[in-house]
């Protein structure tokens, strides 16, 4: 086990609430689509999970969970699972309040495809002329 798994461990044992059972699943979820998933802890604490580049963090407020998805703008989300973060032409999130239940199936496709973004070759820029 990393560190930085120990420190997520470590944080969902602190929050104690529906938030940390919240981000423990989508953990879960998030290890069964990427087995080889890197955790990571970055900006003040932030759970990051990572395959050849950053799929996603998880961030905890008061009022709900968010999982910020840095290429999400890029990222085919045929369920409709972001619900944040939609205006911006990178990232897009997905917030999850207390008692609400999260897609299983259609959230670990939006991880693998976010994973098999972070994958796909860099489109390189053209030489001018």
């Amino acid at each position: 086990m990393t560190e930085a798994s120990v420190q997520i461990d470590e944080k969902i044992a602190k929050l104690g609430d529906w938030r940390g059972a919240t981000l423990s699943r989508v953990r879960a979820l998030i290890h069964e689509a990427v087995p080889e998933v890197v955790e990571e802890v970055k900006w003040m604490g932030t759970p990051v999970f990572s395959h050849k580049g950053i799929i996603c963090t998880g961030e905890t407020y008061k009022s709900h969970v968010k999982l910020t998805f840095l290429k999400g703008a890029s990222v085919s989300d045929p369920a409709g699972l972001f619900n944040s973060s939609l205006d911006g032409n990178a990232r897009r999130a997905i917030d999850i309040r207390e008692g609400e239940e999260l897609d299983a199936k259609a959230f670990k496709e939006l991880i693998r495809a976010a994973a098999a973004l972070n994958s796909a070759p860099k489109k390189r820029a053209k030489a001018p002329a």
